[in-house]
């Protein structure tokens, strides 16, 4: 009797349709987080994260017979795990430290799960069918509470202010997000759409859908992604659409494109600068970050340990806050905010992971002919520039994709078959004689 069971609830684990839920329920539990915390517990977010990463631990176990050496976890994403814990060492609170180690350990294991049990399409399609109810739910609770009850509904942060054209916050928190999430939306809806994953219909649906949601954000964030992503995928369809030969040259052009409008940026940086701050609220970021900086100069190197987003009580951020005379939750910055936390050490790591990664993805999506590959780098962009207004990519649901683009890329092009392919090398046994 025993044995029978055992061997179902293996045959579950192992099992595609499984596998397939798993993602479902955990790219919803990442994405839905805001909502879980505020109208549950923020206990109740760290049981399901907690469920959820012992369960993939255990369809690991069941599969481990398929699993490679090659892009299982790229070496700088370990690196800079590892790293954060060994900051723990030196944080003020040790306890509030390795919490958010914990939390950060559990999104990049739960992300390694999924990328290892299910390929780019297949992620692709679980991602678009979360956030299609998540937008659909962000529409529908700010109808409901800014147009029928004309209220607002402190639990979620929704101000009610649909029915004036926004911004509206979702079930999301706030509008950066929401918007982060509306962009992040169109890029998987496109693919999707390309991949014919889904009909016509509801892939245009869908782009309506998130296009409406990202114009009621009213966010900035929104209009610098939609320039970022435009001009990517531009410029990748450009270089696919080039014959092999030409390649190089056409990279080199769109290299000196780059290069002359970051040149043209800084020469007209103080235009540009008070046209954003008349549109966003720039100069508190601005005094942020020059606070901020002040912090990293005293611990270059080593920086004042992991926490992820910012708690109250930790030093340096609550001195930081008050500094400031604001309450911010991060740095609103995640190069500086890696920096203020993991030093030089934790930047390069992050840096130097996410340059190879998008390289890695930028390369797929050029040399094959499946639109599927063009979603990596597109997410990858969009987390990255995210990043240099906001600190979403080192917390919750935006570091669980991160960390996916980042395996995913890897699992297709790592230095590991460089090595791995030697042939001085050992035959790997078959998988029947493996310990």
């Amino acid at each position: 009797m025993i044995r029978p069971l055992r061997e179902q609830f293996v045959g579950l684990l192992g099992s595609a349709d499984f596998a397939r839920v798993y993602t479902i329920a955990s790219l919803g539990t990442a994405l839905g987080g805001f909502a879980i915390r505020y109208l549950a517990s923020a206990w109740t977010l760290y049981a399901m994260i907690g469920g959820l990463t012992v369960i993939g631990a255990g369809m690991l176990w069941v599969r481990r017979r398929e699993l490679t050496l090659i892009g299982f976890a790229p070496t700088m994403l370990l690196g800079f795990v590892v790293w954060a814990l060994v900051s723990i060492a030196w944080a003020f609170d040790h306890w509030e430290s390795f919490a958010s180690w914990v939390e950060l350990s559990a999104y990049t294991f739960i992300a390694v799960a999924i990328a290892q049990v299910r390929d780019t399409a297949q992620i692709v399609r679980a991602l678009g069918d979360v956030l299609r109810a998540l937008l659909l739910a962000s529409i529908g609770v700010e109808v409901v509470v800014g147009i029928l009850l004309d209220t607002e509904f402190g639990q979620l942060a929704i101000a009610g202010n649909i029915a004036y054209g926004g911004p509206i916050q979702g079930v999301f928190g706030t509008r950066n997000l929401l918007a982060f999430a509306a962009m992040i939306a169109l890029v998987t809806f496109y693919v999707e759409w390309r991949l014919k994953a889904v009909s016509g219909g509801t892939a245009l649906g869908s782009v309506i859908l998130a296009g409406v949601v990202a114009t009621l954000t009213n966010s900035p964030t929104a209009v610098v992604l939609a320039v970022a992503l435009a001009a990517t995928l531009a410029a990748l369809l450009l270089v696919k659409r080039v014959r092999p030969e030409r390649r190089l040259d056409v990279h080199r052009g769109l290299g000196v494109g780059v290069v002359a409008l970051v040149a043209a940026a800084y020469l007209f940086r103080g235009p540009l600068f008070e046209a954003i701050d008349r549109a966003t609220a720039f100069s508190n970021r601005a005094d942020l970050w020059s606070e901020v900086l002040r912090w990293v100069q005293r611990r270059p190197i080593q920086g004042w340990g992991w926490y992820g987003d910012w708690r109250e009580e930790p030093f340096p951020f609550r001195t930081i806050n008050f500094l400031t005379g604001s309450t911010h939750s991060s740095a609103l910055n995640a190069y500086l905010d890696v920096t203020l936390q993991l030093g030089a050490v934790g930047l390069i790591l992050f840096v130097g992971m996410s340059a190879l990664a998008l390289a890695r993805g930028w390369v797929l999506a050029v040399e094959r002919r499946s639109p599927v590959f063009l979603w990596t780098p597109l997410m990858l962009v969009a987390l990255l520039v995210t990043s240099l207004a906001e600190s979403f990519t080192l917390a919750g649901p935006a570091w669980l994709l991160f960390v996916l683009c980042i395996v995913t890329a890897g699992k297709a092009r790592s230095w590991r078959t460089l090595v791995l392919d030697r042939p001085d090398l050992p035959e790997p046994l078959p998988p029947d004689d493996r310990t």
